[in-house]
């Protein structure tokens, strides 16, 4: 017999192509383009975007967003959810380029339980460079290849972890890195992996192991540190455990975002940009409400 009281899902689906701000050389939000959220219901929402500029500073050709939420058809099949961001022709000070790129993450959140199977499947770069050198990525697709189980926290999965510690440790290990780089993942053994507040818990890494091109002294891991430019890194992911279920160390809340490029510049241009962004999953009530 049915449940008459079964689990509810408020969708989270949302994609954009650019956004940030500028200091140097004018001060200038940067406003989402091609934005696009999916209602908490869930449907359907796509947008297109022609050429984009902001000054010589960054522009890109088009881009397109989909975001879409729905329930699967077949019988204990959970909630979908998929958000993917297109950025052709990027440009960023001449330094950074790329022909296009891709953030696709999906995911399946189980009718009972509170975390996802997630998926970035078509996730890509093509043709990126740096100061004109064609940059190869090494994709680390092996870091999600266990998952929990619908009810256990990324954050407390021990496979996963363990690969995240791994990867982060290879940037750490690194000497003269930039302060913000340590700021970010901080340093040595010590360093923490995910982060806990009375909000939730939450974890970072890249779907990058490594990026290999013309200048192995700028490369840590998915960091690329160009002098006389900024920092960039390259997809990254945060995963967001939040929403606490009053008493237990349940939250029904996880989101999966997926930024394939920010840049941290400090040079004729200071500012900060994520390009090519989305974020899926959502909140569920469980079955009677509770």
């Amino acid at each position: 017999m049915p449940d008459p009281n079964p689990s509810t899902h408020r969708y989270h689906a949302e994609a954009g192509a650019i956004n940030g701000s500028l200091v140097l050389p004018f001060e200038q939000p940067i406003e989402p383009q091609a934005h696009a959220k999916v209602p908490e219901k869930g449907g359907y929402l796509s947008q297109h975007s022609d050429s984009f500029r902001v000054e010589g500073i960054v522009s890109y050709g088009a881009a397109h967003t989909q975001v879409s939420g729905h329930q699967e058809q077949k019988k204990d099949r959970g909630f979908k959810t998929l958000a993917t961001a297109v950025v052709e022709d990027l440009n960023v000070l001449n330094v950074v380029t790329a022909d296009r790129v891709v953030a696709q993450v999906s995911t399946e959140h189980p009718l009972n339980g509170f975390v996802p199977k997630v998926s970035f499947l078509g996730t890509q770069f093509v043709n990126l460079r740096i100061a004109g050198c064609p940059v190869k990525v090494d994709f680390d697709w092996d870091i999600l290849s266990d998952q929990p189980d619908g009810r256990s926290l990324y954050t407390r999965h021990p496979g996963f972890m363990t690969r995240v510690a791994s990867q982060l440790g290879l940037i750490r290990e690194r000497e003269n890195l930039h302060e913000d780089i340590v700021a970010r993942y901080g340093r040595g053994e010590t360093a923490k992996d995910f982060r806990e507040s009375a909000a939730g818990e939450s974890t970072e890494f890249s779907l990058v192991k490594k990026v290999e091109g013309c200048f192995p002294d700028w490369c840590f891991g998915h960091v690329i540190d160009i002098p006389n430019f900024g920092r960039v890194y390259l997809a990254v992911v945060r995963i967001t455990h939040s929403d606490p279920k009053g008493g237990t160390d349940i939250y029904k809340q996880t989101l999966i975002n997926l930024t394939m490029i920010e840049i941290k510049m400090g040079c004729i241009a200071t500012g900060q940009m994520n390009i090519a962004n989305g974020v899926t999953n959502g909140n569920t009530t469980p079955p009677g409400g509770g």
